[in-house]
């Protein structure tokens, strides 16, 4: 992790730069990939203020504080980030990922335990459907880049759907009516 301490109004010793940089250095125990911390030491008045932005995997916390010491000021900071990293992570393991996560979560139950509704379908999408030899249809499916191509095969007359195989190859799905 990189960390940045800067001076505003204020020189930034090396005990200070030192002790910043120990008690930031603390926090990764709670996110395992923080990038860069920016810690900014100033002095308004009376006040000894001490600003900190943390960056990790795509997530910014942010904390300030500011009290008679500048020591007690990092303390006080570094409490309320390791707070803010604590719900922030608690927020993350509590919220599944996606929809499909979710579901992969529900145990399947076979048609006969169902109970309630039958399931539904949630999205749909229509598709052309051109006359195509199955040497044109992988050829095409090639050129998408799709999982699957959905045609009407010239030489039969029936619609069929051709996709890539794990080995290579393709398969051809042809209805048996």
């Amino acid at each position: 992790m990189q960390i940045i301490v800067k001076g505003k109004n204020v020189e930034v010793t090396d005990a200070l730069r030192g002790y910043a940089e120990k008690r930031i250095g603390k926090v990764q125990k709670y996110f395992d990939h923080i990038m860069s911390a920016d810690v900014v030491l100033s002095t308004e008045r009376n006040w000894h203020i001490v600003e900190v932005t943390l960056f990790a995997d795509g997530v910014k916390l942010r904390g300030e504080e500011r009290t008679a010491d500048m020591y007690s000021s990092i303390d006080r900071v570094i409490e309320k980030l390791e707070k803010q990293m604590k719900k922030h992570k608690e927020k993350m393991v509590q919220r599944p990922r996606t929809v499909a996560a979710k579901e992969a979560a529900m145990p399947v139950a076979t048609a006969s335990e169902r109970e309630g509704p039958a399931p539904r379908i949630i999205r749909m999408k229509k598709v052309p459907i051109k006359p195509l030899t199955e040497e044109e249809a992988c050829t095409e499916l090639d050129s998408q880049g799709q999982e699957f191509l959905v045609f009407e095969n010239s030489v039969s007359g029936k619609v069929n759907v051709v996709y890539q195989r794990n080995d290579g190859n393709y398969g051809l799905i042809e209805p048996g009516y």
